[in-house]
């Protein structure tokens, strides 16, 4: 498919679908390239407007980081505020930091309070302070409030776009204010009305609908709701997930230490934040440092995120590799122990990040805290002997039906079960000791226990291999 469009400069490249490379049609991301290097902006408007908004993110990727910041100083804040919520945080970040700050507040000031918070709070500290100097004043310490609650909590995810209103006004004061104030309430996404008293304490909740039935002489606070929920803004978010699960709510009030009312948790914006982190778990433990990474980044950030964990990694390894060399009379006397060592080294390693998993997952959901390491570790004991005795007859039995020497067979067998056991262990407790030294679990569980199951595999099978040396050969 192709659109040909023109702007107000006349005509200019085609947007391109998938099957036009064959037809010699250029990609949207070059197209819009061309409309950024001849500074377009009508054009380049048009063009965005009948892109799929799916295609949004992938091309701005493509734009990197520098031409997408030319293509938002072009636009309007409005449209560029539109492009800057299709992105990832992180890139959304970087192009901010290629701004000029008064386009970067211009744009930061449309957004919803919790995405400017995440935004200023992900800033260096002077380009933090420059944007919010940019933004209205309201706006500026609505964002720098929400920066300073922790990540992960309702404080950090809630929005403060609601309405509130005293409980002393009527209902047709309510109504006349929504009128006066259409325009400025559009951004709002209003399902509720919050009635408060005069500290700003929360003290009901006015459903819309009860709002326009009702005679317009009535106080508020003779039909708001005051059997309501509420969430402190310390809530965590596997709280905030659970509160979700089981109500039917689009957004629940977030309240202080003292009842007063100080913001609105969204459902879609807990779900989003759930996954973020569940993504950055998992990149974490495929040993992207920090737990984020783009191919919009620079090349030098990539590669350093990476190396951070690899060089550790591969120092770790030299140790574990270290056992062989202590062994190598032994591994050459029986050559054939080569093929078992990183067998039992696999599948030790495979056990362990299984053990590994579950107490994430049990720390994530709340279930367990590094007091409760001597029940894990019983529990992973026990599933380790059941894992360990099945594994170690397999490879035991394997080693027989192959080599037909009953020695080796209860040296590897033996090994493997010995270290499935220590490996599940391990994988249990390790993420409990990180969390007590305030280290990031995710991280570092990973390296931690492969180098210690390498270490003990090898070390099992040589020691083992060396104190039957006669019987083998024999």
């Amino acid at each position: 498919m192709t659109v040909t469009s023109a702007g107000p400069g006349g005509s200019w490249p085609a947007m391109s679908g998938p099957d036009d490379a064959a037809a010699g049609q250029p990609p949207p991301w070059e197209a819009l390239q061309a409309l950024v290097d001849t500074n377009d902006r009508g054009a380049a408007q048009v063009f965005l407007s009948e892109l799929p908004p799916t295609e949004l993110p992938r091309i701005l990727s493509w734009l990197g980081n520098a031409q997408s910041a030319r293509l938002l100083e072009m636009l309007d804040p409005e449209t560029s505020r539109a492009l800057v919520e299709t992105i990832p945080e992180a890139q959304a970040t970087e192009v901010l930091s290629e701004l000029s700050p008064q386009t970067a507040a211009d744009i930061v000031a449309l957004l919803p309070s919790n995405e400017q918070a995440d935004l200023i709070g992900n800033l260096a500290a002077d380009e933090a302070q420059a944007i919010l100097q940019g933004m209205p004043a309201e706006e500026a310490a609505d964002a720098e409030r929400l920066a300073q609650y922790p990540e992960g909590t309702a404080g950090a995810i809630m929005i403060t776009e609601y309405l509130s209103f005293p409980e002393a006004v009527t209902v047709g004061g309510v109504l006349q204010d929504l009128v006066r104030n259409a325009e400025r309430y559009q951004r709002h996404d209003v399902q509720y009305v919050y009635i408060t008293n005069g500290g700003g304490v929360l003290r009901g909740v006015l459903r819309l609908r009860d709002l326009v039935l009702t005679a317009h002489q009535i106080p508020v606070r003779e039909i708001m709701i005051t059997a309501f929920d509420a969430v402190p803004a310390e809530a965590s978010l596997r709280i905030l997930r659970d509160f979700f699960a089981t109500r039917a709510y689009r957004g629940v009030p977030v309240v202080d230490r003292a009842g007063r009312l100080v913001g609105v948790v969204r459902h879609a914006d807990v779900a989003e934040a759930v996954g973020e982190r569940e993504a950055a778990d998992h990149l974490k433990a495929q040993g992207i440092v920090g737990g984020e990474e783009l191919r919009t980044m620079p090349t030098v950030t990539r590669a350093w995120h990476r190396l951070s964990w690899l060089s550790i990694n591969i120092v770790l390894n030299i140790i574990a590799a270290s056992v062989i060399a202590l062994y190598q009379e032994t591994l050459a006397a029986v050559i054939v122990l080569a093929v078992f060592l990183p067998i039992i080294s696999d599948m030790s390693g495979c056990s362990g990040n299984q053990a590994i998993a579950v107490s994430m997952r049990e720390i994530t959901l709340g279930l367990i805290q590094p007091s409760d390491a001597l029940r894990v570790w019983l529990k992973e004991l026990a599933v380790g002997l059941i894992n360990a005795l099945v594994l170690g007859v397999l490879l035991g039995v394997t080693a027989y039906l192959w080599q037909r020497n009953v020695y080796l067979s209860l040296v590897v067998g033996f090994a493997l079960a010995i270290n499935t056991i220590l490996s599940v262990s391990l994988g249990g407790l390790v993420p409990l000791f990180l969390r007590k030294m305030r280290m990031d679990p995710a991280l570092a569980s990973g390296p931690i226990l492969t180098t210690v199951t390498d270490m003990c595999g090898f070390f099992l099978v040589l020691s083992f291999a060396s104190a039957m040396l006669p019987l083998i050969n024999g």
